[in-house]
């Protein structure tokens, strides 16, 4: 019997430059009943170029172009014009190791009960070492998210929960899917490999994000998941703490700040901007 169809999802915007390290990870892999649909999402470099020279290298690599959109909506386009069985997404600035495919088709047949199978993980580029993620369980996923990206489902499971959000184009649209994709049930596997390698960059879309884009986004996640939430958390007290945290550091931060212009507005003008200055 014939190995399954695995759809490969490589959406990018602006990421030329890593491209064919993404792609040549998709070449190597050991299983070869697979198709890479590569989707550009508006870039503004030559994402076309590149995309076209593996086209015309492999004929399992398909390219789509779409106006920018986020990267949901890229993906969505991608799996809507897949035809694998099996889904892998790929940001066009990682890399797969060589057997991790092979390796998660053999979990799934191993066991039926499977709906997501993914892997250990490596960072590499501006930083590098193990990416040490915690342990999977619904509660945990309630508070964080632990599965990157690149895990591999079978489409039909993409489909019955209507692909990724569109409506998160800011960010944390990967914790969003696995919540929706896996809070009514479905056993997940780690497996016991190094399979996805995550490219660390000094600027990255989720190092932009910040407080007040966090804050948005966490509270559409809770919105649209409360019963989530209140399943595994009691309420939304958890998630919120996390808020809270971040928002007491950027507290601490623009208190710091306006401490230090309050004292040399007054130590050379005599006056100070934001009132009192804590003596404390």
């Amino acid at each position: 019997m014939r190995d399954p169809i695995v759809s490969i999802i490589v959406p990018c915007y602006n990421q030329a430059q890593y491209l064919n390290e993404a792609l040549q990870s998709v070449l190597d892999q050991t299983y070869e009943n697979w198709e890479c649909i590569i989707i550009s999402d508006g870039s503004l470099d030559n994402t076309q170029e590149i995309a076209e020279n593996w086209v015309k290298k492999d004929k399992r690599f398909r390219y789509y172009y779409q106006q920018n959109a986020g990267v949901s909506s890229a993906r969505n386009l991608g799996i809507r014009n897949s035809i694998g069985e099996y889904i892998l997404p790929l940001d066009g600035d990682d890399k797969i190791a060589q057997n991790y495919i092979q390796q998660a088709i053999k979990a799934f047949e191993n066991d039926e009960s499977l709906k997501l199978v993914y892997c250990k993980a490596e960072k590499f580029g501006d930083e590098t070492g193990n990416w040490n993620l915690a342990p999977f369980s619904l509660k945990a996923l309630a508070l964080d998210n632990m599965i990157f990206c690149s895990a591999v489902y079978r489409k039909r499971d993409w489909e019955l929960v209507r692909g990724y959000d569109d409506n998160m184009q800011e960010g944390l649209e990967d914790w969003e899917f696995w919540i929706a994709f896996l809070k009514n049930g479905g056993n997940v596997l780690c497996l016991d490999i190094t399979g996805f390698y995550y490219r660390i960059k000094l600027v990255s879309r989720q190092k932009k994000l910040d407080t007040v884009i966090k804050d948005k986004l966490f509270n559409y996640l809770s919105i649209k998941h409360a019963d989530f939430f209140v399943q595994h958390l009691g309420s939304f007290g958890a998630l919120n703490n996390n808020l809270l945290k971040e928002r007491e550091a950027f507290s601490i931060k623009l208190k710091s700040e306006k401490f230090v212009l309050d004292l040399f507005c007054k130590t050379f003008f005599g006056f100070t901007i934001f009132g009192k200055i804590n003596k404390k």
